[in-house]
């Protein structure tokens, strides 16, 4: 049985704060394997922009402060404005316990940048040890407006009871038991041939632009997006153009957002966590990957014999930039679980389990 007792928290350790009454108005099906889906509630708030409190600042008092106009939630959210709602979900943090948050799939690829902020901590996504009472949601719908609903998850929070974040010497060692990254054909790639990495524990993906469809771009669109939507039943071609196959480059435009997808597939074992974080500037001026975790067991399959399984990333460009075939554009960092959870990523059913190339939101109708 696998159990360091350090590392990010597994699902049955979240249920257990939660039967203790420490975390609160977390329902099961928020529960994934090492983190929990946080809600918006009615209660929302149009702001003119984005902020961080001070220490010992509240967020409703800077809401105040700032002339916060009530938004009745069942209208849109306007792209280009800012937003704030309060989370249903709060967490009562023992003194050795800390949380970051991260968007959801489901809110970055709608270009919905959304960041967690917290009475009183001048970070973003960042619940400190021992932190206790509400969260808030900053959103900014980046292309079009959408439309939500209480209790629409929005973000996720893992847990964690130490830092166990990979140094290189970890990711040698892992990668000698099982390749963490798979050729698209499933060959797997060795430690020793692998050479997108920095040398601190992580890995860089790539840019695939063999496909046939390269990807998606969305240059905005002033028509409304209902989250709430059926899977596959809005039509596509109203927000996204696809981005066909026609050489070894494709030029990303400043302002406009893209799906495009990795030639690597990633496999992270039911013991260990991972997370795309941002790439160094010198590697490109653009944001990759609005929604970074990646639960224990994605890209394992249901009987941990899974090749892995490529990203789709959501990107906005800083400025027009020529992109080719193979360029690093995602960084993925390693981190061991306290416990293996009793129900992997690949074992539970998602919408994106299934994921092959550049996929859009689940509510979007591409044939």
């Amino acid at each position: 049985m696998y159990e360091t007792g350090y590392g990010a928290l597994p699902s049955q350790k979240l249920r257990e704060f939660i039967e203790k009454g420490d975390f609160k108005n977390v329902e099961e099906k928020n529960i994934s394997p090492a983190s929990i889906d946080v809600t918006v509630s009615g209660e929302w708030y149009r702001i003119d922009g984005v902020f961080l409190p001070k220490t010992g600042e509240t967020i409703p008092s800077l809401i105040k402060k700032l002339h916060g106009a009530r938004h009745a939630i069942q209208e849109p959210l306007e792209h280009g404005i800012v937003y704030i709602a309060r989370i249903n979900e709060s967490f009562d943090l023992p003194e050795d316990i800390y949380a970051y948050c991260n968007p959801k799939s489901s809110t970055g690829r709608h270009d919905l940048h959304v960041r967690i902020v917290k009475d009183g901590v001048a970070r973003y996504d960042t619940l400190p040890k021992g932190s206790k009472g509400d969260l808030w949601a900053i959103v900014v719908p980046r292309s079009y407006p959408v439309l939500l609903t209480p209790g629409f998850a929005i973000s996720q929070v893992r847990f964690f009871n130490k830092n166990t974040r990979f140094k290189e010497s970890d990711l040698d060692i892992e990668w000698h038991k099982k390749p963490l990254a798979y050729h698209l054909n499933g060959e797997p790639y060795s430690y020793e041939s692998f050479r997108m990495k920095d040398s601190d524990g992580s890995i860089l993906l790539r840019l695939d632009l063999s496909q046939d469809i390269v990807g998606y771009e969305c240059r905005g669109s002033n028509i409304v997006v209902d989250l709430s939507s059926t899977n596959n039943t809005i039509d596509s071609s109203r927000h996204f153009i696809p981005i066909k196959k026609t050489g070894d480059s494709i030029v990303l435009r400043k302002d406009s957002f893209y799906i495009l997808s990795t030639k690597e597939a990633l496999r992270v074992p039911p013991y260990l966590a991972s997370e795309m974080v941002d790439m160094d500037s010198r590697t490109g001026e653009f944001r990759t990957h609005y929604a970074g975790f990646f639960d224990p067991g994605w890209g394992c399959g249901l009987d941990g014999e899974g090749k892995g399984r490529p990203i789709t990333l959501e990107i906005r460009t800083f400025e027009d930039v020529i992109i080719s075939n193979g360029q690093p554009i995602g960084k993925v960092k390693f981190e061991k679980m306290a416990d293996i959870p009793e129900v992997h990523y690949d074992q539970k059913n998602s919408n994106y389990l299934i994921q092959s190339g550049p996929k859009l939101a689940k509510q979007f109708k591409t044939d």
